[in-house]
């Protein structure tokens, strides 16, 4: 390759990591060319591009677009699966994971969601929950944080992941429930005017005092 190529190739490669704040690197040793394809249109419907990678060119670029987390990747034979802004992770990752189980060649070696770095483990874990879409609409909805925070609970088994996501959204919603209305001052009692009517105690003192004189 000559070297505007290369150039041209690490140009490509830093713009891509700088774009895409979710991918996934898998070694794929052991692919036949057919098998390459068929995993790439699979990702290309889920919004992701499957790009066979050189190590070097892809250090040189990973260290331009600041993307450190990629450089432990960087391990022998690479493709990197880049998401798109519009791409569905859960998809992508479910993909690579069928692929990797049918071929028993392909290797998921992590990647970065969101922006943060992410475990194999914690790969199988997402290509565990449900769809995007549903995942968007029943949790996404509820918990403001990023993916990633959801990914953090990966560690548990899947599970305790959907009951702890359960739970959250039932606490959610009774935080946003109304509170009880305030109830209303109580009046402060009304006082009634004097008059400058005699004391009827009084005046029946008296007539008592004098029925005795």
């Amino acid at each position: 390759m000559q070297k505007e190529d290369k150039q041209k190739v690490v140009a490509d490669l830093t713009d891509r990591l700088k774009s895409s704040d979710t991918l996934i690197v898998a070694d794929y040793r052991g692919l036949t060319m057919p098998q390459i394809d068929d995993l790439r249109t699979e990702l290309l419907k889920h919004g992701a591009k499957f790009t066979v990678v050189k190590n070097t060119l892809t250090r040189r670029a990973a260290e331009a677009a600041g993307a450190d987390a990629l450089l432990a990747l960087l391990e022998g034979p690479t493709a990197i699966a880049f998401l798109e802004a519009d791409g569905d992770p859960v998809a992508v990752a479910k993909a690579i994971g069928a692929t990797s189980r049918e071929t028993k060649v392909l290797a998921v070696r992590g990647g970065i969601l969101d922006g943060r770095p992410i475990t194999a483990a914690e790969i199988d874990s997402l290509a565990k929950l449900p769809p995007f879409d549903q995942l968007r609409g029943q949790v996404l909805g509820a918990i403001t944080a990023p993916l990633y925070a959801v990914v953090g609970l990966f560690n548990a088994p899947l599970q305790n992941l959907v009951g702890l996501l359960d739970a959250r959204i039932e606490q959610l919603g009774g935080e946003g429930a109304p509170g009880p209305e305030p109830q209303a001052a109580e009046s402060e009692p009304t006082t009634t005017e004097t008059t400058d009517q005699p004391d009827e105690e009084a005046t029946a003192s008296e007539a008592a005092k004098e029925e005795e004189s």
